[in-house]
């Protein structure tokens, strides 16, 4: 009690930092926590700190995870991302087969790819919910089984009844919703620093890596057996394998682990949204990574069939294989470019400026917009010129990849990051790729009305396509606009995010808002005591 009230005599009238808080009760180390993570009212600074807090859910987790075995998670999480992008763009490897075998439109086109992340999108906020709150191998391993299933299914669906193929490639974005939501959170736990930017950097090569081995390998396989249909059957079986590795070799980390984390507990969804949604550096990026998903959904989708129609226009003879293994080629490299120099960029630029992340991400954005707008203008009469302005294009759009993954991760606390992740494919394929290859064939079909010519005359489809697509360097520019915005407010929402994570703040989940326990306030502490609580 003397020792208590020498403490209470020693605060009246000043102001004191919380460690030096730290030091002086009870001569307790000074890196424990001040408070629990229990709510208070934001009106009054005097915490009430109970011994009950809401329980952990933290089922089949565990922290002792050795580097071997993480690196073999890494492992494990890239493989599968590969074959999630590699199913999803194997369609735009063999869409000119596709179209005829279904007798589509450009438009129809546009639907099948938005169909899927309609389902992508709409899926995952609830794989978001459980993310935080389940065992996170177990939801990813039944995804991958489903989503490999109904691609196996697609495959087998007739001309008499395309609307079931529609239908099916809608339910692969189910299963894409239950791992894309979940495995970054799943890296971040067992990472941190400038380790889990590299980590992080070669989980998102698999998303150009992986993009471009489906056009290859898809087109490559339907031209092997004579039929489209076997380009959809190859990942199905390699996901069955994957599901078979993440059951018995994934081991799952507890949240927060590589961070320090301590007394992490979940909180209502309601409360984790309105957390987000008042997060700008959060929101603001979103907005970015939304122009940068409107631009590649774009051009995963149509670059294929473009430049088919492009060199028809020029007097040459396209096959549909070639074009694909060129366009699948550039984007591999393009992609794996991209990604490094964005990753290896922000490590080495964030020890020197901690904006580092959102002004790469605009000056990706940014720089890709004339490569854009030159690749379309001169498509009509070079074809190499063409093909090496894209790939410089896709090398600055590619910059953004893992950093937009790192500023979420390190931006929002670990027990709201599947929540956080999935907002961000929701928003980010809402309004970006989900509905932006249906936008290009809408305008193009409606632009090929106008000609004189037939609308399915070569001249004609390119000339519209090649309109529609102007589209792209524009949405780049709106981008990089968000990504500057977020500069403004990325260092302020790092510090608030690391104080809750390592229990420096308590968290006022009434309002979703975080109330930090400021260096230099006036405040009024109050000590846990299991059998009593007592101002000091």
């Amino acid at each position: 009690m003397d020792n208590k009230n020498g403490i209470t005599n020693g605060l009246k009238g000043k102001t004191i930092s919380t460690v030096e808080l730290l030091a002086m009760t009870n001569g307790k180390s000074n890196t424990e926590p001040i408070v629990q993570n229990n709510p208070i009212n934001e009106d009054d600074r005097t915490s009430n700190v109970t011994t009950t807090p809401e329980p952990i859910i933290q089922s089949g987790t565990t922290s002792d995870i050795s580097k071997g075995r993480a690196y073999v998670t890494v492992a494990i999480l890239l493989t599968i991302n590969l074959l999630n992008y590699m199913d999803r763009y194997t369609v735009a490897g063999v869409l000119n087969q596709i179209q005829t075998y279904y007798n589509l439109g450009n438009a129809s086109d546009g639907l099948l790819q938005t169909v899927f992340i309609g389902t992508y999108m709409i899926f995952s906020p609830i794989f978001g919910y459980l993310g935080d709150r389940y065992t996170r191998k177990y939801i990813m391993a039944g995804g991958i089984f489903f989503w490999s299933c109904v691609t196996l299914a697609g495959s087998f669906v007739d001309q008499e009844h395309k609307l079931w193929f529609f239908v099916l490639r809608a339910a692969v974005g189910v299963g894409e919703a239950s791992y894309s939501t979940i495995a970054p959170t799943l890296i971040a736990d067992l990472f941190v620093g400038e380790l889990r930017t590299r980590m992080l950097m070669i989980f998102y090569f698999a998303i150009p890596v992986g993009s471009g081995m489906g056009y290859i390998v898809g087109s490559n396989i339907a031209e092997a057996f004579g039929h489209w249909q076997w380009a959809l059957r190859f990942t199905p079986t390699l996901g069955m394998v994957c599901v078979i590795l993440i059951v018995f070799v994934l081991k799952e980390p507890q949240r927060g682990h590589s961070e320090g984390g301590r007394n992490l507990h979940n909180t209502t969804f309601c409360s984790d949204l309105m957390y987000l949604f008042k997060n700008k550096s959060f929101m603001l990026s979103t907005f970015g990574f939304t122009c940068v998903a409107f631009v590649t959904g774009a051009l995963a989708l149509w670059a294929p069939l473009y430049m088919q129609r492009s060199i028809s226009v020029q007097g040459g003879n396209p096959k549909e294989s070639v074009v694909s293994l060129t366009f699948g080629g550039i984007t591999i490299a393009a992609g794996f470019i991209g990604v490094f120099l964005g990753a290896e960029s922000s490590r080495r630029y964030k020890r020197v400026n901690p904006r580092a992340d959102p002004l790469i991400c605009a000056f990706g954005l940014l720089t890709c917009t004339p490569f854009l707008f030159f690749a379309l203008v001169v498509s009509k009469y070079n074809t190499t010129a063409t093909w090496i302005l894209i790939f410089l294009g896709e090398v600055c759009l590619c910059l953004n990849w893992s950093i937009v993954a790192d500023m979420l991760l390190y931006c929002v606390i670990p027990t709201r990051r599947s929540a956080a992740e999935a907002v961000q494919i929701l928003m980010s394929h809402a309004l970006g790729d989900a509905g932006s290859p249906y936008l290009i064939g809408l305008i193009s079909d409606a632009l090929a009305k106008k000609y004189r010519d037939p609308p399915k005359t070569p001249s004609v489809q390119f000339a519209t396509l090649q309109s529609a697509l102007y589209m792209t360097p524009f949405v780049c520019v709106v981008g990089g606009g968000f990504f500057l915005a977020t500069a403004l407010f990325i260092v302020k929402d790092r510090k608030e995010a690391e104080k809750i994570t390592k229990d420096m703040v308590v968290i006022d989940e009434a309002k979703g808002i975080d109330n930090p326990v400021l260096e230099g306030e006036d405040i009024t502490v109050t000590v846990a005591n299991p059998e009593k609580s007592q101002p000091l």
